[in-house]
């Protein structure tokens, strides 16, 4: 779970990292047990939930056009780029007709992808990239490289293990995209505002690290959600 501090890229290996590192390093087996749980929970899910996935497909192919599924180049342990999962919520091609993240009452949020959004339903395909090892059920949320790109030098903590579907920061700012709904630029007051909020819950959970903290996290969020 945890790299070996010289595979890390040169952009982490500062000394606010080295801390956090350091404080994981230490509960190795801890990491060990979160991985298998994430293994084993992630392919009962999946099979458990094909019924929903199916009837979750059908309801958006009716919907709207596009695809079923919308992928996206996230970032996750090691600074490293991956694809992750979702159902789509909006429209096709929303991502070259605004900003990266949701605002307020998004116009190009489809009647479904909402419903799907408030229960967090768009989030089951993240399963399979638990299953593969580049996410965890607990974790920071992975960002799009412009994102990760203005990360300061602690924030690059964060990276030391798979993002995750759910965090306590996530929990935290669930309505995010009503605070940026009247901002000019989403993008850049995500950027200079929001992010750094978040990204204090994450850097915490990094050094509160532990599976009883994850599973309380887990628990958190499903009653966030009811």
């Amino acid at each position: 779970m945890l790299p070996e501090w010289n595979e890390l890229p040169e952009e982490m290996k500062n000394d606010y990292v080295l801390r956090y590192y350091n404080v994981l390093k230490e509960k190795e087996n801890s990491l060990r047990i979160k991985r298998a749980f994430d293994i084993v929970m992630s392919f009962i899910m999946i099979v458990l939930l094909l019924p929903v996935f199916v009837i979750i497909a059908i309801m958006i192919k009716r919907d709207s056009e596009g695809e079923v599924f919308y992928k996206q180049t996230r970032v996750t342990t090691g600074n490293r780029d991956f694809t992750i999962y979702k159902f789509r919520t909006m429209v096709s091609g929303a991502d070259k007709i605004g900003p990266k993240v949701t605002v307020g009452s998004d116009m190009r949020v489809t009647a479904v992808g909402e419903k799907l959004r408030k229960y967090r339903l768009d989030e089951l395909p993240q399963l399979f990239n638990v299953l593969k090892g580049d996410m965890s059920f607990v974790g920071t949320r992975p960002e799009v490289r412009k994102y990760v790109d203005a990360y300061t030098p602690s924030m690059m903590a964060t990276l030391l293990l798979p993002a995750g579907i759910t965090s306590l920061a996530s929990i935290k700012y669930k309505d995010e995209a009503t605070l940026l709904e009247n901002a000019v630029d989403a993008d850049d007051v995500y950027i200079r505002k929001i992010l750094p909020e978040k990204m204090k819950y994450n850097l915490k959970s990094l050094r509160r690290f532990s599976c009883m903290s994850d599973l309380a996290t887990m628990i958190y969020t499903v009653i966030s959600v009811l």
